[in-house]
Formats: structure tokens, C-alpha cells, sequence
């Protein structure tokens, strides 16, 4: 199975314990071990009300946790606040902009809020790097949802931290900005900054992430090495294009547990690819066996998405 709250060499984000119960009584994290790796990116993925936010809130200073601790580039959270929250930058889900400051104004003034002294060709860069340099000068209240989102980012970006958190960053933007900014993503992480990001968009995760992490009900359930992840839980399929439909599948091939479309016309066979003996040979001479003639094959592996189905799914049953 996927590994769970192992820690890992050289993190800049360490997790230890961390709870997070609210006045009401509800309880958003519960006992969150987790350490991110300097310099990788890390998607945390989960259904909604998980508990991502609440993570990613209680690691940049914005929410206490009830227990535990967090620390940020060697820097506790609490008790170091401001150079912790100076190592962080911060994507939220929600525009809050100035709305009637320019784009170049709200940039630098985020720089300034840090102590960072100006440096005009750095904000030119990431304005830039952003497709927003030609709306440099435009009050952010003009700017549409897309662009508004440009700006958090340019926002987050402006202090140098050396943690960037995305929070669902590519929530209600359009294809242009989703590319723009995962190609942004990559340059940060190439020069070094580590990249944490929640995302409902689990296709980009595949792309985009060394490492991934499963929360759900407030509990971290998987954190494995994306690939280690796809290789352990991910499952092959053999679809077999049939010469003649079947109304159903003999019992004599039930121990590979098939499945039959609802046309009848092709049955799916699901296996580890990892196991020395995938079954296929014996299906095969079983089938044949039976009489039963295929005209096609063809074989697909399990996505992130369907890994991040079954845990989520598996999870339930067991709570």
C-alpha cells in the first residue's frame, strides 16, 4: 500500500500532528502528519470540504491549528510568524483584489507589504510571465475573472517566496491561463521554489506533480511519489472486441471476473500489471476453450483519477 506520514529528507514544509476542530464542534483536520520536499511539486488532491483549504491555511500562518505544529523553511508558523509567512506565497480560491488599484500598483504594494525593497525589472518579469504587462496599468475592477486570477498570482509571486501554494488556481480561468500558468509552474519549480498545489483538475496533477497527497475527512490518507503511486495501485485492462455478441459470461471463466458490455459485444478483463502472472495466457485458452472468438484487443492503464476514485471510494467504506 501507498506510504502515510513517512518523513521525508530535506523538507521545507514540515506538518507534525496538526488538528484543526471550529467553535461548533467540526472537525477539519485530524492528527496531519506531512513533509514537502524543497524544490518539488506537490498536489494535494481531495473531494470538497476534504480539508485541503484548512491544510493550507494552518501552513501559512492564516488559521490556528488546535494541535500540533507546522514549520516553514525551518521557521515555526506561531511562534516565528513573520518569517514564516515570508517564505510563502499564496494563490487563494477567492478574487479578493484592490479593486481600484492599478495591476502595477497592487504588485508592488505586495512586494512592499513583505519589506522586500523595490525592484521594478523583477515585477516587470512576472507581469510579463503572466500576460499582464499590457494591463499594467489598468484598475484591476476592468480586469476580467481570468485576469483577476493572473493578478493573485502575480500578487503571491512578488515577495520571492521560496513556497508557493496554489489553492484550486485554475478554478473559472480559461484554457490561455490554465497553460500560461502551469508552464510558469514548471520555470518556478526549475529554479528551485517548492510548489504546493490542490487542484480538482487531477489530469494536470499527473502532469505536473512529483508527489501526491490524498486528504479526506480531515485525514491524510495517501502521500507517495506520484509514479510509485500510479505503479502500486494503478490496474490494466484487456478489452476484447467479441466476433459475436453473448447475453452473458460462462461460469467456467469466472476466476478472472469479467465484465460484459451492455451491447455484448465486449468483455473486460481487469489485472496488476506488477504481478508476474497477469492471468492473460490462461483467459485466452479459456476462452478459446468456450468457443468464444475475439476480432480486436486492446489494453489501457489506470489514471491518477481513477486511483483517486477507488481511494476516496475505499476510504468510505471503511470509515
Amino acid at each position: 500500500m501507498p506510504s502515510v506520514n513517512s518523513p521525508v529528507s530535506n523538507a521545507i514544509v514540515q506538518v507534525r500532528g496538526v488538528s484543526k476542530t471550529y467553535a461548533g464542534g467540526f472537525q477539519a483536520l485530524k492528527n496531519v502528519h506531512l513533509d514537502i520536499r524543497r524544490g518539488e511539486i506537490f498536489a494535494l488532491l481531495g473531494p470538497n470540504g476534504a480539508g485541503k483549504t484548512t491544510l493550507i491555511s494552518v501552513i501559512c500562518g492564516m488559521v490556528n491549528a488546535s494541535e500540533g505544529q507546522v514549520t516553514a523553511d525551518g521557521f515555526d508558523t506561531v511562534r516565528d510568524y513573520r518569517q514564516a509567512r515570508a517564505t510563502i506565497g499564496l494563490v487563494p480560491q477567492e478574487l479578493h483584489t484592490d479593486s481600484f488599484e492599478t495591476v502595477w500598483a497592487t504588485v508592488n504594494f505586495s512586494r512592499g507589504l513583505f519589506g522586500k525593497a523595490p525592484n521594478t525589472a523583477y515585477i516587470e518579469k512576472i507581469l510579463k510571465d503572466l500576460s499582464l504587462w499590457d494591463k499594467k496599468d489598468n484598475k484591476i475592477m476592468t480586469l476580467s475573472g481570468g485576469m483577476k486570477r493572473r493578478v493573485l498570482i502575480a500578487k503571491a509571486l512578488s515577495h520571492e517566496p521560496k513556497i508557493l501554494f496554489l489553492d484550486e488556481p485554475s478554478a473559472g480561468v480559461d484554457v490561455e491561463l490554465r497553460h500560461d500558468m502551469w508552464r510558469l509552474v514548471r520555470e518556478l519549480r526549475d529554479a528551485g521554489t517548492t510548489i504546493i498545489l490542490t487542484t480538482h483538475y487531477i489530469e494536470e496533477a499527473e502532469d505536473m506533480a512529483d508527489r501526491i497527497g490524498v486528504i479526506r475527512n480531515g485525514e491524510l490518507i495517501v502521500v507517495e511519489e506520484k509514479n510509485t503511486l500510479m505503479r502500486q495501485l494503478g490496474q490494466k485492462q484487456l478489452d476484447l472486441a467479441l466476433q459475436h455478441p453473448m447475453t452473458a459470461v460462462p461460469a467456467s471463466l469466472a476466476p478472472w471476473a469479467l465484465s460484459l458490455s451492455t451491447d455484448g459485444q465486449t468483455l473486460t478483463y481487469r489485472f496488476d500489471a506488477q504481478k508476474e502472472d497477469t492471468g492473460i495466457a490462461e483467459l485466452l485458452a479459456a476462452l478459446s476453450g468456450e468457443g468464444i472468438h475475439f476480432k480486436d484487443l486492446r489494453s489501457s492503464e489506470s489514471s491518477l483519477e481513477d486511483i483517486f476514485v477507488s481511494l476516496v471510494h475505499d476510504k468510505k467504506e471503511t470509515v
